[in-house]
């Protein structure tokens, strides 16, 4: 007859080799192996027991099963064991089971046993049959899961940072936050809690479910409250500064709104807290429909995931706050609005470059002059940001002090004076400019232009022909002894004069190709008559075309239109 051995997974295995001692296969075996005969004392045990449970076999040797058991798991043991033996049927009959046994120091250990029932032989009765169980150490399992468990959950945290870093600003953020956390952390439902500066209290802002998951009840109750520091689970959150659970919202006194869980069927929360160093910037709730038990790993990286949506979230706060204060600034060097000058068409476009730099160097100008005459400007300062705009201001606010002289020249020589005067240590900041002094005349109106590295102004006559007009000149803010030509340019009826800066030519489609000054006098030779408005709505909608997809940073432009109607005012 073969003889029977007990295998790891409870299988029983016939010997190849009655000569192969079976004692000495199981004492070989990386994982114990444990008899118990039928008092539930231990009759068998191989050495591997000393490297897992650190106990000498020797000693285990008659002693009950209970002394490897923790003492919580001991109740009710003999009753069961008992009924194992007689039938074969059990709880953790049919697969391997992770338990905690007790080592010889008294921690725990996880294992996975595997229990079999070794049928007696030789007649005898049933309550003789052993029960053999193998045991193996689940530590590395364990760790293993539980690291892939938390390289999920920060997968999924990255891609919460990675949906947030797309919303273009903090209000926008804070609505995909909570989708996009249930979304990846497998929630049913959540809730945005945000402080209130006057009454101190976490008030309700928001509340997502998903599909199928709704939360009616809950969402209803939680628009009524509010949360001061250390009430409810949102203000538990706000209190400990880190994430809080409630495995039964419907039993579990700190949650405040158990009815609408109830009504909602949602029995498990957690809360934590979205902070930016220690300042609370929102609690968020998620909320689960089965009663789950929230592991150790989760709550680590909802904390983490708190710290670093709050460090996004300010900085998206603070970048809206530059944004607004670079608007402002941007509006400050235009004009609120264009005056009417009589007798003409004006009409003018700026849009900011498509780089980081959130303030232009671009600006124009349009102001009366005491004896009836008009000075116009438009200017393009090197470079952007701050700087930039503080030399656009200089030259702006120069030109309307020098405006007074009458002269193009002369109020771009006055400018240059002044950017020369204020030039320090840094990065050179020169500016181009066209200037023209603008005069009414019988026939239609005169301007005196000069201009400085500026590109030239377009002239568009009634017929539609155009043509450049003005001297080139130097920059403003290289050089001190430069000297601006003046040309006359006379505008009949239906003429009109075009002003804009480099942002408009030098604006890339896809290949690299400029829109260029032919492009411009294209785009004004195509239109139907010389509309100042048409005109400038035209070339700015035609720069937009050109760099649909351009992968090269767009400059900011400014285009400035003035003409004279074809036919006078009835």
């Amino acid at each position: 007859m073969a003889t029977v051995l007990s295998m790891p997974g409870g299988s029983n295995a016939p010997m190849l080799n009655a000569a192969l001692p079976a004692r000495a296969l199981v004492e070989a075996l990386p994982d114990t192996v444990i008899v118990a005969d039928a008092e539930g004392r231990i009759a068998y045990v191989n050495p591997a027991v000393t490297a897992l449970l650190g106990h000498d076999p020797a000693d285990l040797l008659g002693r009950p099963l209970q002394v490897l058991m923790p003492e919580r798991l001991r109740r009710g043991h003999g009753e069961g064991f008992s009924r194992y033996r007689a039938t074969g049927e059990g709880k953790l009959v049919g697969a391997t089971t992770q338990v905690p046994a007790l080592h010889a120091a008294g921690h725990e250990v996880p294992i996975d046993l595997t229990l079999s029932r070794l049928e007696p032989t030789g007649g005898r009765s049933s309550q003789d049959a052993l029960v053999v169980a193998v045991l193996r150490d689940a530590s590395t399992t364990i760790l293993l899961e539980r690291q892939f468990e938390v390289s999920r959950y920060l997968a999924a945290t990255l891609r919460v940072t990675a949906a947030l870093t797309e919303a273009p600003d903090s209000v926008v953020a804070f609505a995909q936050l909570l989708p996009t956390l249930c979304t990846e952390l497998d929630w049913d439902a959540a809730t945005l809690w945000q402080p209130d500066e006057d009454s101190r209290r976490l008030v309700h802002t928001r509340t997502w479910e998903a599909p199928g998951a709704s939360v009616r009840a809950l969402a209803a109750d939680s628009a009524t409250r509010t949360f001061a520091r250390g009430e409810g689970l949102p203000g538990l959150a706000w209190l400990h500064r880190e994430p809080v659970v409630v495995e039964d919202l419907w039993t579990d006194p700190r949650f405040l709104r158990p009815a609408a869980a109830r009504l909602d069927a949602v029995r498990t929360g957690v809360a934590f807290p979205v902070m930016r160093g220690d300042t609370l910037l929102a609690v968020c709730e998620l909320f689960s429909r089965e009663q789950r038990e929230v592991p150790a790993e989760l709550l680590d990286v909802l904390a983490h995931a708190g710290r670093q949506i709050g460090q996004f979230l300010a900085r998206l706060h603070a970048e809206s706050e530059v944004r607004e204060l670079a608007d402002t600034l941007q509006r400050s060097l235009l004009p609120s609005h264009l005056p009417a000058i009589p007798g003409m068409g004006l009409a003018a476009r700026y849009r900011p470059g498509g780089g980081s730099a959130l303030v232009g160097g671009d600006t124009y100008d349009v102001m009366p002059l005491p004896d009836g005459r008009w000075m116009i400007l438009i200017a393009d300062v090197c470079g952007t940001g701050a700087e930039a705009a503080a030399v656009t201001a200089l030259a702006r606010h120069t030109a309307r002090a020098a405006a007074a002289a009458g002269q193009p020249g002369e109020v771009l020589c006055a400018v240059n004076t002044a950017l020369l005067r204020e030039q320090r240590g840094g990065p050179l900041r020169f500016v181009t400019a066209c200037c023209l002094v603008l005069e009414a005349t019988d026939g239609g109106h005169v301007a005196r232009v000069s201009v400085a590295g500026h590109p030239l102004p377009l002239l568009r006559s009634a017929d539609g022909a155009v043509t450049e007009v003005g001297a080139p000149g130097r920059p403003l803010g290289i050089d001190a002894g430069v000297h601006f030509d003046e040309a006359t340019v006379v505008l009949p009826r239906g003429a009109m004069l075009v002003l804009y800066t480099d942002g408009v030519t030098e604006a890339r489609d896809r290949a690299g190709d400029q829109f260029g000054e032919d492009g411009l006098a294209r785009v004004l030779r195509q239109l139907p008559s010389g509309d100042p408005e048409l005109a400038v709505a035209t070339v700015a909608a035609a720069v937009e075309q050109q760099v649909i997809g351009s992968p090269h940073e767009a400059d900011d432009l400014a285009v400035l239109a003035l003409g004279v109607p074809a036919a006078p005012p009835s």
